[in-house]
C-alpha cells in the first residue's frame, strides 16, 4: 500500500512563500510508475488540481504556473511544492495524491479541475494567505 503525508502549510502574508512536502511511503511506489500531484480545496469550492510531476515532467494549473514549482527527491520519496508570491486566492487545504493514471491527473491539473479516479490521497495541510 502507498501512503502519503503532506506537511508545510501555515499562515503567510500576501506575497510570501511556503514549501509543502508530500512524503510517500509504502511498498511498490516509484516515481517511474506514479504521478504525484498537488490539489487544493478552498472553502465552498471543489478540490482542484494545482501541479503534478509525472516521469520527470512538471505540469501546472495556469494561475500558479509562474509562482509555484513542483519537484521531487527520489532518495527521500518526497515531492515538494514551492509556492512563491502567494495570493489570498491561494488560501485552501492542500492535498497530495499519487496514482498510476498519469493522463487523468495531468488533465485535472492543467485544467484546474477535480480528480475522482484511482489515486491515493494524503491528509490535507492548510495554507492561509492573509492580506
Amino acid at each position: 500500500d502507498v501512503q502519503l503525508q503532506a506537511s508545510g502549510g501555515g499562515l503567510v502574508q500576501t506575497g510570501g512563500s511556503l514549501r509543502l512536502t508530500c512524503t510517500v511511503s509504502g511498498s511498490g511506489f516509484n516515481f517511474d510508475d506514479y504521478t504525484v500531484g498537488w490539489f487544493r480545496q478552498a472553502p465552498g469550492k471543489r478540490r482542484e488540481g494545482v501541479a503534478c510531476i509525472s516521469n520527470g515532467a512538471n505540469f501546472y494549473e495556469y494561475s500558479v504556473k509562474d509562482r509555484f514549482t513542483i519537484s521531487n527527491d527520489n532518495a527521500k520519496n518526497a515531492v515538494y511544492l514551492q509556492m512563491n508570491n502567494l495570493k489570498s486566492d491561494d488560501t485552501a487545504v492542500y492535498y497530495c495524491a499519487a496514482g498510476r493514471d498519469a493522463l487523468g491527473i495531468m488533465a485535472a491539473v492543467v485544467s484546474g479541475t477535480t480528480y475522482e479516479a484511482d489515486a491515493t490521497w494524503g491528509q490535507g495541510t492548510q495554507v492561509t494567505v492573509s492580506s
